[in-house]
């Protein structure tokens, strides 16, 4: 198994998931009367806030002074870590449709994605709203759907849970240095990893066949009644110009189809072997 190449981008996906919840967040600053004077769209970035602590005070050439602008927001991944509590069996797989071709993929692994959000801000005012645009959302999680992979179009439901948030006030030295307030939240995305797919040759569940016994225990019950499931073509797949039971096995996964339903009763006390797939 190991040494199949695979990529599904899981991981880069569940990142532009997570920032995208943020980026459209802003600002606004008002005179003595309350009147807007001006609206601050916040930009984030993806990376470390030592990294934008360190800008703010840059002055990459001497007689151009650049420096980094707040109220900003960052965000960085900090951590993987398997979710025993979200485990499913290890050799369980099931079927996907991967353009009219059935697939086989094992059960996806549960892994914790561990995310640092930082807002960056000069006024504390600019942090409590950007904070209250923020919050509401997370009770303590907000939940995203993320098509983690895209051949075989599985999507599924990613909670972002909020764990904690953490309050600095990076201001220290003379009066020359720049102040910048620190609030600091703590994510887990609750995603799963998925493994190569491979194709199936198992083929698509075209029949489900059920015996009904008269008495629980299997041993001496005799069966009373079968009911039988069939997929039936809503079709014309082998262009005879009818639609009849010879389109029933050239139905394609993913299609749309019917069903035929018979039941039938039994007096003989014979049994269906799975085997050999005649009555005993």
């Amino acid at each position: 198994m190991l040494g199949t190449y695979f990529y599904h981008e899981i991981i880069r996906k569940t990142v532009i998931a997570f920032g995208t919840l943020f980026n459209d967040i802003h600002v606004r600053h008002q005179d003595s009367t309350g009147k807007d004077i001006s609206q601050i769209k916040v930009p984030i970035s993806y990376g470390p806030k030592q990294k934008f602590l360190a800008r703010l005070q840059q002055q990459p050439e001497l007689n151009k002074a650049v420096q980094i602008t707040l109220p900003r927001i960052s965000f960085e991944m900090n951590n993987i870590q398997y979710d025993p509590s979200r485990k499913s069996g290890i050799a369980q797989t099931f079927k996907a449709n991967d353009t009219g071709k059935l697939k086989k993929v094992f059960m996806p692994v549960p892994y914790n994605l561990g995310f640092e959000l930082n807002i960056l801000t000069k006024l504390q005012d600019d942090s409590l709203q950007i904070l209250e645009q923020i919050l509401p959302f997370f009770q303590p999680g907000f939940t995203l759907t993320i098509d983690l992979v895209d051949q075989i179009g599985e999507k599924r439901d990613v909670p972002m849970v909020l764990e904690n948030i953490a309050f600095t006030d990076d201001y220290e030295g003379n009066f020359e240095t720049r102040r910048a307030l620190i609030y600091t939240l703590s994510f887990t995305a609750k995603t799963y990893m998925f493994g190569p797919i491979a194709d199936s040759t198992d083929g698509l569940i075209r029949k489900v066949q059920i015996d009904y016994y008269s008495d629980s225990n299997t041993r001496t019950a005799k069966r009373e009644q079968r009911y039988t499931v069939k997929a039936a073509a809503k079709k014309d797949y082998n262009e005879d110009t009818v639609i009849d039971q010879y389109d029933d096995p050239l139905i394609p996964p993913g299609d749309d189809f019917g069903f035929t339903e018979t039941s039938t009763f039994f007096g003989d006390g014979k049994e269906f072997s799975p085997t050999r797939k005649v009555d005993l």
